[in-house]
């Protein structure tokens, strides 16, 4: 499809206050649906930048993974289109701890604790903020779905605390 009108950019809907989400439910822009979905929209375009310092292919793949999460969180568990949505998956979490242990294995961490960004390297710290708004968006995930009564995000906080996990060690190791 092709964007050619302001129209397909700027709907204008949200003036008053309120968006609505993938479902065609309305809320105020200021509920945590949208603080949470800004969140990681956040963390993404974060590791997107990060990605252009590091050229770590990985960092691709979880941006995708976080666009999936933001797809789920977006869509009410109730609605025909979420059956269609691609879902986190244990296997998803599997691959971040393997990613984890290829860090880890290529360069073991040493048990101290480290000032976020300002020790090792500024690669480094770009890994280190991404690491902090992968908590954070972890945080608002949590806050979500005890909110608006959301039991499916359960894989997805877990992938978002692995993340957060394996962004700290990239942070030390590079």
């Amino acid at each position: 499809m092709k964007i050619d009108k302001l129209q397909q950019i700027s709907t204008k809907t949200g003036d008053t206050g309120t968006s609505k989400n993938y479902s065609d439910v309305s809320y105020k822009k200021n509920d945590i649906v949208f603080e949470t979905l800004g969140t990681i929209d956040e963390l993404s375009s974060f590791l997107g930048l990060s990605y252009h310092q590091a050229k770590l292919e990985n960092i691709i793949a979880i941006q995708k993974k976080l666009q999936n999460i933001n797809s789920i969180i977006a869509t009410s568990p109730n609605s025909r289109n979420y059956s269609n949505l691609v879902q986190i998956e244990e296997t998803d979490v599997e691959w971040i701890e393997i990613q984890l242990q290829k860090a880890i294995d290529i360069k073991p961490l040493v048990a101290r604790f480290t000032l976020p960004g300002s020790e090792k390297s500024a690669l480094g710290a770009y890994f280190d903020f991404a690491r902090t708004l992968a908590r954070k968006s972890e945080r608002r995930v949590i806050d979500f779905s005890e909110k608006h009564d959301r039991n499916d995000l359960n894989l997805v906080k877990k992938y978002l605390n692995r993340l957060s996990d394996y962004l700290y060690v990239l942070a030390c190791n590079i």
